[in-house]
């Protein structure tokens, strides 16, 4: 599986978080502790926002640990909110279009997990885009696939219930008839302003996700990137929202009736009526 960080706080380089803690980015890349693939060498990816309303993007299939234009972009690149990602593929190819984070329009998305049997629903998944975003299918991952679902399932006005309403069918399709596919969805989500951070899974257990504050800073992480305190553990089956206004909050995601119905019951409200309950 992949492991990924996102930060979100004041304007920071890179480095302190991808290339110099103890266990930092690349060194998970090359050897991580709670993820079934011990190696993620199967290329990697930044995303961050600038000047620009839209995520600046550089991605390469290269291992992380052996790109020296890495060290380079993160000990210069500084932002205020930003993801970085090393993937361990699945089931698709190792090409720059299949390397994470993918973006559409002012949204930045990245992954750890995968939908079971991807070949078999590979088809029904892609017919979950709607035609206004299809054409930024450049990839061949599920991971994009439900990305782009989630746009066109109202992420723009609503982020965690577009999601929700994704993963509901996604956990109809895998438990359809005889079928009990396993659904790994560990993930990050942001419009450069708000970040989201998703810790779920079906017929499966999920990947590992922690985070951890300091002042007005959040950084989400598949691993903790040094033995230092502070860091704590997402549950399972939760979002973490951490707001542009500093304001962090853990929720529950995805009741086990809705996994099992396909239907959506809870609203964007009920999100907004738990907040405030967690950290």
């Amino acid at each position: 599986m992949c492991r990924w960080i996102a930060y979100r706080g004041e304007t920071r380089a890179f480095e302190q978080y991808v290339t110099e803690p103890v266990h930092s980015l690349i060194a998970q890349s090359l050897r991580s502790l709670e993820a079934t693939a011990r190696t993620n060498g199967d290329g990697f990816g930044l995303g961050w926002y600038g000047i620009h309303p839209e995520p600046g993007l550089y991605r390469e299939t290269r291992p992380a640990w052996s790109d020296e234009n890495l060290r380079y972009l993160c000990r210069h690149l500084q932002s205020h909110m930003f993801f970085a990602h090393v993937r361990a593929a699945t089931c698709t190819a190792v090409t720059r279009q299949n390397c994470h984070p993918f973006v559409c329009g002012q949204w930045m998305f990245m992954h750890n997990g995968f939908i079971g049997s991807w070949n078999r629903l590979r088809r029904r998944v892609e017919s979950m885009i709607s035609d206004e975003f299809y054409p930024s299918r450049l990839g061949t991952t599920d991971s994009e696939a439900v990305f782009l679902a989630m746009m066109g399932a109202g992420l723009v006005e609503d982020p965690v219930g577009a999601t929700r309403r994704v993963m509901s069918e996604l956990c109809k399709l895998v438990n359809e008839e005889d079928y009990r596919e396993p659904v790994r969805f560990t993930s990050a989500l942001t419009n450069g302003h708000d970040l989201f951070a998703f810790r779920f899974a079906e017929n499966d257990s999920a990947n590992s996700l922690y985070y951890r504050t300091a002042g007005d800073g959040l950084v989400v992480a598949s691993e903790p990137l040094d033995r230092e305190f502070g860091w704590e553990e997402v549950p399972t089956n939760h979002v973490l929202i951490g707001a542009a206004s500093g304001s962090i909050d853990i929720v529950p995601f995805l009741p086990s009736e809705l996994r099992q119905l396909g239907k959506e019951r809870w609203s964007a409200q009920t999100v907004v009526a738990g907040a405030g309950k967690g950290k």
